[in-house]
């Protein structure tokens, strides 16, 4: 099997409803982004997938993310916008277009400090 990883980043504000305590309060964020895929057999050219293929999908997922107020977006009106709801709505968006020719979405990870973060994966 082979994985492939691509890192990028989004900065935006969010606080959380419900939660008591410094969270609650608007604050933000330089998220840090990885988005990892597999696949088990590599393509004529010796790729798994192209790391700009990743990176443009990527980047038209995270400028909707960008220096927003996440709870202002209509993906997060309903739950949170936390870093575990985050990776999940980066998951799905590029599940849609990643998820073809042999290769699959594994996971996304999005980091709120340099030592913490969320991943998810199906």
């Amino acid at each position: 099997m082979f994985e492939v990883k691509v890192l990028s980043e989004f900065a935006a504000a969010h606080y959380l409803r419900g939660y008591k305590g410094k969270c609650e309060n608007m604050h933000g964020h330089n998220y840090k982004l990885e988005v990892i895929v597999s696949a088990k057999k590599l393509n004529s050219l010796g790729l798994a997938i192209d790391f700009v293929d990743i990176k443009k999908e990527l980047s038209i997922v995270t400028e909707q993310l960008d220096h927003k107020l996440l709870d202002e977006l209509s993906f997060f009106k309903k739950s949170n916008p936390s870093a575990e709801n985050i990776a999940k709505h980066i998951y799905t968006r590029l599940k849609l277009t990643l998820n073809k020719n042999g290769v699959k979405l594994k996971s996304v990870l999005v980091w709120e400090t340099d030592r913490s973060c969320a991943t998810y994966s199906e």
